[in-house]
């Protein structure tokens, strides 16, 4: 990739799949705890609330609206990649810490701020996999993509 934009948003197209194909299989799948559209649905209820379960529609809100916040974290970590040398070190150990970032941020940040009412979060296996998927789905295909974009500069 050779435009900044672009590197942005490769890499924020291949997190977003992944995340939402993990999410998917995991959950939908493998896990049966919900279905494709009521994930869908739920990114969605974070600003249409209720309404977002009234219609299947709101699936493809909610879908873009998860690629747009893929595109925010690839964006951000590759604005803030030159800066902090140690991501530099080791694309593997810089998508580990930008995957635990990405999930500090989606679930002590921003869903309290959307869903002031929400379960307590508990060190336990749902906990794990969420973090797991960040890292896997997130942090590191956008370490790997960013990486190879300022390797070439």
């Amino acid at each position: 990739m050779k435009s900044k934009a672009g590197t942005i948003f490769l890499a924020g197209l291949i997190a977003g799949t992944l995340d939402i194909l993990a999410a998917i299989f995991i959950y939908a799948i493998l896990l049966q705890k919900t279905t494709p559209i009521k994930i869908l649905q739920s990114i969605t209820s974070g600003i249409f609330k209720k309404e977002a379960y009234n219609h299947s529609q709101m699936a493809w809100y909610g879908l873009g609206f998860h690629f747009i916040i893929a595109l925010l974290f690839a964006w951000f970590y590759f604005i803030i990649y030159p800066y902090l040398t140690f991501l530099k070190k080791s694309a593997l150990v810089s998508g580990f810490l930008y995957g635990i970032f990405v999930w500090i941020v989606m679930n002590l940040i921003v869903l309290p701020i959307v869903f002031p009412v929400l379960p307590a979060k508990h060190l336990d296996f749902p906990l794990i996999l969420s973090v797991l998927i960040l890292i896997f789905c997130i942090g590191f295909p956008i370490a790997f993509i960013t990486r190879k974009f300022y390797s070439f500069k």
